[in-house]
Order: structure tokens, then C-alpha cells, then sequence
């Protein structure tokens, strides 16, 4: 995933472009900008070049960029395309650095794939950025990520004042590259906490390898999605933070619509289609991985969860139980 790639320039010798992750920051965002120092205090980074798309720096281990943009980030649609146009980097993966808001105004640590699964109708703009109807392929780096922040939190004692958890699939930008989103929450006075900012940092750098160029990921174990459930997933989280499997999308009950009261053979809806956008998306980021569906199965009615199994076996996607999942590591 990280082999360098060769770009010729016109009347130049051949360069070596290293494959990078980029990480996105916002000055739209006090979280972001919080968290975007933290990873800055980080030793390695270059001095700051400026580019069309904004300010960014890399580091030595070559692995990663980093990229200030003004605009605020659900609503930078391709800046990964346009990041590479204007400085020829090529990009593997995006990390985008967030604030998380929720109504209960929980303190949490928090990640998530990113699009706008099973909302009508398609190809309308979304209400925080993305288009409802498109999935942006998930991170490769998601459960290593969650794992690890999550043993930092806890060393740290974290845990004790923060929820450290996973979202479900949602909001925009609309990106080509896997992403992933990297969040604070719930509040302003959570927002500016160094110190969790801090535990985000060591995360990335350690999953990412930024200090000895060797990312902290098996890419060829299995690869869980998720299905059912609420925003936060809790049955979804169990799993992957007692496996070492990787994750891909996971998605919420409210993004698996069936037409009311359908309980036919063949019932209707958008359903269907996002479990065909959500397995074709995760894919794109695992190609070579066995992939396996686990359904919150308690979320759904018995003529749901039999819909759901029956359209996943057609696309070839085995559904697993919690206890089989854990039983295969």
C-alpha cells in the first residue's frame, strides 16, 4: 500500500513520489486545529510549503502529509484529487481531523468512515456535506486505529471522562481516497483538551508508522462491515476492539430503509442498494481481503435480517456471528 511510485516531470530526470496519507486539518474547526497541533509537536516535519489547496508540511518517514485548508472540511469535496494535482504527491489514504457534536454533549473520542449511505433521494447534497447515495471508501486504517486509541485512552486514563468509540457511516466530503475521520466531542471546553489531542497523535503516529516507516496494520486478515444497530454501534465496537480484524463501513438502522410494512418475500426500498454501495465501497479498500458481515441482529425484525442475508450471500459476503468472529482469531 506504501510502495513508492516514479512521476516524470518535462525536462527533468525521474522523481520518487513516496505514497503518502494525508492528513487534513481545518482552521474552520477548533477541534481540528487543536488536534492538528498536537500531531505538529510530533518530531520530523518539514518547513511549510503552500500549494492551491493550502498550507502543508511532510514528514520524514515520507508516509504522511499534512494539509491546512480554510474551508471547513464536510465540505471539501476532492481535496484529495486536488491536493495531488497541485503539488504531484501521490495519496493513498486521508485522515481528516474534526470535531465531534452530539445532543447529549458526551466527552468522546471518536471515529468513522465517511458518506451518506441509504438516503433519499440519491445525488442530492447532503445536510453536512457528501451526496446522499455515494459511500467514500473506508480506511484500511480504521480498527488499527480505533484499537490503539483506545489502549492509549485507557493508559491514560482517558476512559474515565471520555466515551471512546466508533460511529456509524455518515457525512460528507465526497473523497475518491479511503478516509476516515478523526473527531473530539462533544463541546467546545472538549474541543481545545491538549491532552486528548496529545493521545490522537501518538495513535496516528504509531499506526502510521511515522517513527520507524512501518505502519501498524495486517492488511491481509478478514474484514469486518457492520450493519444494524444505532449511531454508535456498540455491538459493532465489541467485536473489533476484542479482534484484530479490520473494519470497513458500518451502518446504522436508519440507513437501511425498507418500505413500510413490507414484510414480503422480496421486500422493497433503498435497503438493497445500500448493502450493494456498501460492500462495492469497502472493496475498494480491501480487494484482496475475505470479507464478512455482522449484523446487530436484535436491531432488526426477522423478515429484515432474512432480506439482509439473503441480498449479502448473492454479493458472496458470508454473515458471521459475535462468538464465530471471535472464535476464528
Amino acid at each position: 500500500m506504501f510502495e513508492g511510485v516514479v512521476q516524470r516531470i518535462e525536462g527533468s530526470v525521474p522523481l520518487r513520489i513516496s505514497m503518502v496519507v494525508l492528513i487534513v486539518a481545518s482552521n474552520s474547526d477548533d477541534a481540528s486545529m487543536n488536534l492538528c497541533h498536537a500531531v505538529l509537536r510530533l518530531p520530523g516535519w518539514s518547513e511549510e510549503h503552500s500549494c492551491i489547496t493550502g498550507k502543508y508540511r511532510i514528514h520524514d518517514s515520507e508516509l504522511v502529509n499534512l494539509l491546512i485548508i480554510d474551508q471547513l472540511h464536510i465540505l471539501a469535496n476532492h481535496i484529495d484529487i486536488d491536493y495531488q494535482k497541485s503539488t504531484g504527491i501521490s495519496v493513498d489514504s486521508v485522515l481528516i481531523l474534526s470535531r465531534h457534536v452530539s445532543s447529549s454533549q458526551t466527552p468522546a473520542m471518536t471515529l468513522h468512515a465517511i458518506g451518506i449511505p441509504g438516503i433519499l433521494p440519491y445525488g442530492e447534497e447532503g445536510r453536512s456535506g457528501g451526496v446522499n447515495g455515494t459511500l467514500v471508501p473506508p480506511s484500511p486504517f480504521f480498527a488499527s486505529l480505533f484499537r490503539t486509541m483506545s489502549r492509549f485512552a485507557t493508559e491514560r486514563k482517558l476512559g474515565d471522562e471520555f466515551d471512546l468509540t466508533l460511529e456509524t457511516t455518515h457525512h460528507g466530503p465526497v473523497l475518491s481516497k479511503p478516509t476516515l475521520y478523526i473527531e473530539i466531542g462533544s463541546t467546545e471546553k472538549e474541543w481545545s483538551r491538549t491532552d486528548v489531542a496529545d493521545c490522537w497523535a501518538e495513535s496516528i503516529s504509531y499506526v502510521l508508522g511515522m517513527d520507524d516507516c512501518s505502519p501498524n496494520i495486517d492488511e491481509n486478515i478478514d474484514v469486518m462491515i457492520g450493519f444494524g444497530g444505532g449511531h454508535y454501534a456498540p455491538r459493532h465496537k465489541a467485536i473489533i476492539l476484542d479482534s484484530n480484524f479490520n473494519l470497513g463501513h458500518v451502518i446504522a438502522n436508519y440507513s437501511l430503509i425498507f418500505d413500510d410494512n413490507d414484510s414480503s418475500e422480496n421486500p422493497t426500498g433503498p435497503w438493497a442498494n445500500c448493502i450493494i454501495q456498501t460492500v462495492e465501497s469497502t472493496r475498494i479498500s480491501f480487494p484482496n481481503n475475505t470479507i464478512f458481515a455482522h449484523l446487530d441482529r436484535k436491531s432488526f425484525k426477522g423478515w429484515q435480517r432474512s432480506a439482509i442475508i439473503e441480498k449479502l450471500g448473492e454479493l458472496g459476503i458470508p454473515v458471521r456471528r459475535g462468538k464465530e468472529i471471535l472464535q476464528r482469531q
